[in-house]
């Protein structure tokens, strides 16, 4: 999460997925920091993505996963490590501007004379909603090459002797191709509640207005975020008073609007382990404990998002299969430990 916009994360051309050697590019690459819950340790942020992610995912210590959580390998390439962005981080290396990717532009204040109506900004989560299923279901449909017809696991298509690449498109193994499409929904799902007011408790402090708008201090997971199901969201299943900011690189763009600015709840520290926050650092984050629920809504729609997935698999290949593929995408060693 940061204040300022994320023009650091356009480094998709350095191969970032590839990790030792976009290590050293991507830090000089980078001016200032991205304008998301964080995919690096500079700049302000904390990687805070991936901490998100291990948070909601990792399997605990030393155990192998029961399909539910990931094992530590596996885990990398949807978290990320050592400065690689994985698979929840990769729209901040390829999509840093394209609003739907994050949940961005879908603005509204019930305001005299608010430059956007509700029918708007609920176009603009429309489409973020409509984006990350497209993602969702990617991950699904290449998730069916982790296994061979006769059910084995397709060694040359799960073995992670490297890392995955998640940038510009390349093609990859099928896990890898899988876990993209699964991490690039999450980055998208987790940016709703820094970037939106769902889970906000308002900022009583000061008056209530473009730059400060009101909290919905609504629970999550948020129903607005079905991605499984695949259905258009409905605009009468939007809050009236549902913002997220105005974020542009051209700030008269965004005058008059509530901004990215003044509501993103992008940058503090959080335990990977737990889960817990601390240090929240941007204004909105700070006010009245937002930046620990806004963490606390991504980490709780994360699981669900991971145990819908499972569950389109198992629709879409059979419980066997499904089952099966849900194994070799967690796993490690998928072909010792998975079969159909």
């Amino acid at each position: 999460m940061s204040t300022s916009p994320r023009t650091a994360l356009r480094r998709s051309a350095l191969g970032l997925g590839a990790a030792a050697l976009a290590a050293p590019l991507l830090l000089t690459a980078q001016a200032v920091p991205a304008q998301a819950f964080g995919t690096v340790n500079a700049f302000g942020q904390h990687a805070e993505h991936e901490r998100i992610t291990r948070a909601a995912l990792a399997c605990a210590p030393g155990t192998r996963s029961d399909d539910s959580c990931f094992e530590p390998r596996s885990l990398d390439q949807v978290a990320g490590h050592q400065r690689t962005f994985g698979a929840v981080g990769a729209p901040d290396s390829d999509e840093s501007f394209v609003p739907a990717a994050h949940c961005d532009d879908a603005d509204f204040l019930v305001a005299p004379g608010y430059p956007r109506t509700r029918e708007q900004a609920t176009e603009r989560l429309q489409s973020c909603v409509a984006k990350l299923q497209t993602r969702f279901r990617e991950g699904i449909s290449a998730a069916g090459g982790t296994l061979e017809a006769g059910g084995a696991v397709a060694p040359r298509e799960t073995g992670l002797g490297r890392d995955c690449t998640f940038t510009l498109g390349l093609p990859g193994r099928a896990k890898c191709e899988a876990i993209e499409g699964f991490g690039r929904a999450l980055h998208g799902v987790q940016d709703f509640y820094a970037h939106s007011n769902w889970t906000d408790k308002t900022d009583t402090s000061r008056p209530l207005g473009k730059d400060n708008p009101p909290g919905l201090n609504l629970p999550a997971p948020s129903p607005l975020l079905d991605l499984a199901a695949g259905r258009p969201l409905q605009a009468s299943a939007v809050p009236r008073d549902l913002t997220t900011g105005c974020f542009s690189l051209l700030p008269r763009f965004c005058s008059g609007r509530v901004q990215h600015s003044v509501l993103n709840k992008d940058e503090g520290t959080i335990d990977p382990a737990t889960g817990a926050t601390a240090g929240p650092a941007t204004v909105r984050g700070k006010a009245d404990g937002n930046f620990d629920r806004a963490v606390r809504g991504a980490v709780a729609d994360t699981r669900r998002q991971w145990a819908d997935f499972r569950a389109a698999l198992v629709e879409r290949y059979g419980k066997e299969r499904g089952t099966a593929i849900g194994c070799a995408l967690t796993h490690d060693d998928p072909v010792r430990d998975c079969r159909a």
